[in-house]
């Protein structure tokens, strides 16, 4: 069975629902996993998953939504629904670095949007796709001279480069980043976090090198200002708004994170996907311009970089039959929303035609939805356009090292052959 795919078991388990937030449950074979989420979906309304933890969000328990209909519905009502602390369940010396827009409501929401939106909007499509064809094409030579091996680090610097470059950060401190993210992502796996209590140090040093890094950048850019996304978000913008220092550090973190592991994860997800799947690889090679995005898509719905985000209900309300009183921590599941039969037929089967494709792996339709999806889709197309261009028929080798972690879908370990 495909890392990446599953079709549920026949037998029911428990009904007891498991720690959601405990990584190990993220481990367990897709099968098991599929059938958890299943039968969570076929209850009449969101189940109550009882206080795992003795501090923060998850000390009164919180309710799992599986439902594709249930995440749309919440993600479109944020009056009913806070996005406060949507990313978070850390211990509250972390919350510095955290305090994005992505943790945020209106009015603040709305305006760091606004002021972020002018250098990751729609209409810097064509500069992306330009800079994300050029990075690839570079990764791709030296992935061929490298040779077969290690595929984590060429699918890391997709975004990292691309970014990086948007920002005026300069190739020599890529290095610096790919760790720090490592780092910070990684914090929950056992085998990467031997010992809890230094790897929470680990982590926390890592936020404060990443806030020190924008700290410098900012100083230079004002001293020295340029044409990169940096200098821009610096600058006291035409309606006269700016983000403060504290704004821009947790930008630089939500960006470096969220837009570059989930992207690198995204990559990854495909070369599994292709590998497990020669009738689609073939497929995709017969007419790539053709299928390219549906194929991204498939591959994001499939994969789904990000399984959940959290929301708090403002107060008492309704959502689709249920009633949530004020207080109450929901999760939303976006993997189950992905694999959610009412809206995809045959859900556990990859199809690079599927259409259509409502995945919400960029979050629902809301105010939160991702601000730089369509980023993340060139830069996936770009590289897979070069990798099946130059070595169609590169694949995976070996059985991947999923990372441990119920937040982030990813790999930490992956080789490929050619």
């Amino acid at each position: 069975m495909s890392p990446t795919e599953a079709t549920p078991a026949s037998s029911a388990k428990a009904t007891r629902p498991p720690d959601f937030m405990d990584p190990s449950f993220w481990l367990r074979p897709r099968t098991e996993r599929a059938e958890v989420f299943q039968r969570l979906r076929a209850l009449p309304g969101p189940e109550f998953v009882p206080p795992r933890l003795p501090w923060g969000p998850l000390a009164s328990g919180y309710y799992a939504l599986s439902k594709h209909a249930d995440i749309c519905e919440v993600s479109r009502r944020p009056q009913d629904f806070s996005s406060e602390g949507a990313t978070a369940i850390l211990p509250p010396e972390m919350d510095e670095f955290y305090g994005s827009m992505i943790n945020m409501d209106n009015p603040e929401h709305s305006r760091l949007r606004r002021i972020v939106a002018r250098s990751f909007g729609r209409g810097m499509a064509p500069k992306f796709d330009t800079m994300s064809r050029q990075v690839a094409r570079r990764i791709v030579d030296e992935l061929i001279e490298r040779g077969p091996g290690d595929f984590i680090r060429p699918a890391a610097e997709m975004p990292i480069a691309v970014l990086s470059t948007m920002m005026g950060i300069p190739g020599e401190d890529y290095e610096f980043l790919f760790e720090r993210t490592n780092t910070i992502m990684g914090g929950a796996d056992p085998e990467l976090a031997a010992d809890p209590e230094k790897m929470a140090a680990a982590v926390l040093g890592a936020l404060r090198d990443l806030g020190d890094y924008i700290g410098r950048l900012r100083d230079d850019r004002l001293a020295r200002p340029g044409t990169d996304v940096i200098t821009k978000l610096v600058q006291v913008q035409e309606d006269g708004e700016q983000l403060t220092n504290q704004e821009l550090v947790s930008f630089f973190i939500l960006l470096i994170n969220a837009g570059m592991e989930t992207t690198r994860n995204a990559i990854a997800q495909a070369l599994v996907l292709l590998t497990d799947h020669p009738d689609q690889r073939q497929l995709l090679l017969s007419d790539f311009e053709l299928h390219a995005k549906g194929a991204v898509e498939e591959i994001l719905r499939v994969g789904t970089p990000i399984n959940w985000m959290r929301r708090t209900a403002t107060g008492d309300c309704e959502m689709n039959g249920h009633r949530f009183r004020k207080g109450d921590e929901i999760f939303l599941f976006y993997w189950s929303a992905n694999h959610d039969e009412k809206v995809f037929a045959d859900p556990y089967r990859f199809d690079i035609t599927r259409d259509p494709n409502p995945h919400l792996s960029f979050g629902a339709v809301g105010p939160h939805f991702c601000l730089g999806a369509h980023l993340a889709r060139i830069e996936i197309i770009a590289m897979l356009r070069e990798l099946l261009a130059s070595l169609p028929d590169i694949r995976v080798e070996g059985e991947p090292v999923r990372l441990a972690s119920s937040f982030i879908e990813g790999f930490k370990e992956l080789s490929c052959t050619f």
